[in-house]
């Protein structure tokens, strides 16, 4: 082979070692936040549908914040949210409008001493039927 033929053979070698590392760490550490990070906002999409499926329900209007609080309750308990605090949710009433604040934080660990915290506010305003 000529020196143009060898030369040309080192530029198409690959990846260097370093280069396969940093992208398997990388793509790794992607992969790990998707794992710890999607269940948590799955459940807070779930959270979302059950409150927003209140809207418009019978007789919501003449319900007391209990009664709203028992039926988000369930519907939660239905959709196989754990975990979370139904604390974290306050209903008020505002004349024929329902007012529901939903405003909580969840912490997990991602590795080692790393933590990693969501944090969700949603509010809504309801009439029922």
């Amino acid at each position: 082979m000529t020196r143009d033929g060898l030369s040309s053979i080192r530029k198409h070698r690959g990846a260097s070692t370093i280069t396969m590392l940093v992208m398997v760490l990388f793509f790794g550490g992607l992969l790990t936040m998707a794992i710890k990070l999607g269940p948590i906002y799955l459940d807070d999409v779930t959270i979302q549908e059950a409150i927003e499926s209140l809207d418009g329900s019978e007789g919501l209007s003449e319900m007391g914040p209990a009664r709203v609080m028992d039926l988000i309750n369930r519907r939660l308990s239905v959709n196989n949210v754990r975990g979370f605090n139904p604390q974290n949710i306050a209903v008020e009433k505002n004349g024929e409008f329902v007012i529901i604040k939903v405003d909580y934080e969840i912490r997990t660990e991602m590795f080692y001493n790393v933590d990693a915290v969501v944090y969700f506010s949603h509010e809504y305003e309801m009439k029922g039927k």
